[in-house]
């Protein structure tokens, strides 16, 4: 797994741990401790005032299969807690597979996630939301912005996005 540097460590170490042991070592009960960290970053007033739900990254059926959960289900689920804001897992959903993101280009990152999420609401329902999606790590964004993209053609007014880490990006100094 690539370095995770997460708004409160370097990359590797405690943050690179614990998202590995959230996705990979089957620890779902670290995502609680992780949505708490998630969830004192600030938002601006007026984004704080306005959103209307937490949005998952949804996970391929194999994927959630394999593992038995949703990490970023886990984590808005926490984080709904804290913020008092529903979850919404019936507005998204992943069309197809993709491989995993781990070892690809920005490049080849954007063409495996193209097309891969469409929304699950008819336009009404979600005219002028503010949306926030949930994911474990962001790296180039590109599964992020396709989520984006997807809820903005159902008729999202916003999406912002929160992570527990960033992974380096190429070009990245520490």
């Amino acid at each position: 797994m690539r370095a995770v540097r997460s708004a409160f460590g370097l990359p590797g170490g405690t943050a690179e741990q614990i998202v590995y042991a959230l996705k990979y070592d089957g620890w779902s009960a670290v995502a609680a401790p992780m949505a708490r960290r998630m969830g004192a970053l600030r938002f601006p007033p007026d984004v704080e005032r306005e959103r209307a739900a937490l949005v998952p990254v949804p996970l391929a059926s194999a994927r959630l299969r394999e593992r038995g959960y949703n990490q970023s289900e886990k984590l808005a689920d926490s984080l709904a807690r804290l913020w008092n804001l529903p979850v919404r897992n019936d507005l998204l959903a992943r069309e197809r597979a993709t491989k995993t993101q781990t070892r690809l280009t920005p490049g080849e990152r954007q063409r495996n996630v193209a097309n891969a999420f469409r929304s699950l609401a008819d336009r009404g329902s979600l005219r002028g939301l503010h949306l926030v999606l949930v994911d474990d790590v962001v790296t180039t964004a590109a599964t992020l912005n396709a989520c984006a993209a997807a809820l903005h053609d159902g008729g999202a007014r916003i999406v912002s996005y929160v992570t527990f880490g960033r992974a380096p990006a190429i070009g990245d100094r520490w």
